[in-house]
């Protein structure tokens, strides 16, 4: 049975008397003020179930919102999360589990805290900078805009490396077909790796060319035995406590990653048999995370991920996320983070700073048309400082408090797991972001009432 909070309030054990012990206390004062956004936590918690109020009690709203800000605020995986909801007494009392509650398991964590949505995070982290505001600690009168990378949990995408994975992937589903259902399969899951070791490893083109081509063959006669395979698990009748729905869920994936595997075959054979130019929107560079971009900022790193863009405020509180799509450049983002930011405050900033890549004349130009009275780009790229701000002196200023946001975004990487995602899915990975960017503003909102 789902509920927003729990029908009789827990026997807590309190907050130990630490710093840490005192944030604690204050986050939890600040979730209270907003009780109505626990509403949302729960629409999610109840998507995709028959009957929410029937069944036995599980973890309330409350309960699983707390317990997503405190793994995102620990960075420790559901084991050792489980672990200190058991034994630390001050995490348990925040994440409202009760003297006499059972501790979640390791399972029920990462069940009910992946239902919550990107969109439903999005929408608490706006209520507590309403909260900020009412509060007077951040007005977003003065923000600054920058952009960072935030990696999905694949490895460096070669093409033989890609193709290696469709074949033993497809090799492991119709090994597990032919074990429940007895459908027939082939896999090739040694030679293939072979092949791909011969790729990582030789030392002139022609070996090169030979091991790719016994590879492409490979995953060639893999995919037609699992597309067999699949047809075969379609036909399937229910029988016993292997049921027809069973068959079904193995042939879709087979076929997922067939149709994956039809991308990386292709791309394998125009770059390297055929020498051509595949374009990045085309390109795959994980099946297991199809979504990944590439990002290349300069000559620096290439990187696998998503770009992520944000706005601060003088507070350091994160104003705004967004998540894009591709590798856009920055000065195609500048006017739509400050039209945002005009949004959601209901008035445009007085003062906004942003980095160099996002400099150019026409954005300065579309800002202070937005009503900015200030602007400042870290790379002047020709424009002077008479176009952007109203003195020599304020331009500094501005410039200066830029390079705030890059310890901001340290803070999210290294505090918050932002430098990478571990879960898996697009719609995760949304969700992960805005995780860390609403365990992040909540912990420093505490600290500023804290210092106040």
């Amino acid at each position: 049975m789902r509920t927003t909070v729990q029908d009789q309030p827990p026997l807590l054990g309190g907050f130990v008397v630490h710093s840490h012990g005192e944030e604690l206390a204050e986050m939890d004062r600040l979730l209270r003020e907003k009780p109505g956004l626990l509403e949302l936590v729960n629409e999610d918690l109840q998507r995709g179930c028959q009957n929410p109020g029937t069944g036995r009690r599980g973890m309330s709203a409350e309960q699983v919102l707390r317990v997503l800000i405190v793994k995102q605020m620990t960075q420790c995986s559901y084991r050792k999360l489980a672990f200190h909801l058991a034994d630390s007494q001050s995490y348990r009392s925040f994440c409202q589990l009760g003297f006499f509650d059972a501790s979640p398991t390791r399972s029920t964590l990462q069940s009910n805290m992946k239902r919550i949505r990107a969109e439903t995070l999005d929408q608490i982290n706006h209520g507590l900078l309403g909260v900020a505001k009412a509060a007077r600690v951040e007005a977003g009168r003065r923000v600054r805009v920058d952009a960072t990378v935030v990696g999905t949990n694949i490895h460096v995408p070669t093409d033989s490396s890609l193709l290696y994975d469709v074949v033993r992937v497809l090799s492991r589903l119709m090994k597990r077909g032919q074990k429940l259902f007895g459908v027939q399969g082939e896999w090739h899951t040694r030679r293939a790796k072979r092949r791909a070791l011969e790729v990582l490893n030789s030392k002139d083109l022609l070996t090169r060319r030979k091991a790719y081509q016994d590879l492409l063959m490979t995953t060639r006669r893999t995919m037609r035995a699992a597309q067999a395979a699949a047809d075969g698990l379609n036909q399937v009748k229910p029988s016993g406590l292997l049921g027809e729905d069973i068959a079904k869920a193995l042939a879709s994936d087979l076929g997922q990653y067939i149709d994956l595997g039809e991308t990386v075959v292709h791309q394998a054979e125009q770059r390297v048999m055929k020498g051509n130019t595949v374009p990045q929107d085309e390109k795959l560079f994980s099946i297991f995370e199809p979504h990944t971009d590439i990002i290349i900022k300069d000559r620096r790193a290439v990187q696998f991920g998503h770009k992520v863009t944000l706005t601060t405020g003088k507070s350091s509180l994160i104003l705004d996320c967004v998540i894009e799509e591709g590798n856009p450049a920055d000065t195609t983002l500048a006017t739509r983070m400050i039209q945002r930011q005009s949004e959601l405050y209901e008035r445009p900033p007085r003062q906004a700073s942003l980095d160099g890549g996002y400099a150019s004349k026409v954005n300065v130009a579309a800002i202070k048309g937005m009503g900015v009275k200030d602007v400042a780009m870290h790379k002047k790229r020709g424009i002077d400082i008479s176009e952007m701000a109203s003195s020599a002196g304020v331009f500094k200023v501005l410039r200066n408090f830029r390079a705030g946001i890059e310890g901001g975004i340290s803070f999210l990487k290294r505090c918050f797991g932002l430098d990478r995602c571990l879960w898996e899915g697009y719609a995760s990975f949304k969700a992960y972001v805005w995780a860390s960017v609403l365990a992040a503003n909540l912990l420093m909102l505490a600290r500023h009432r804290i210092a106040s």
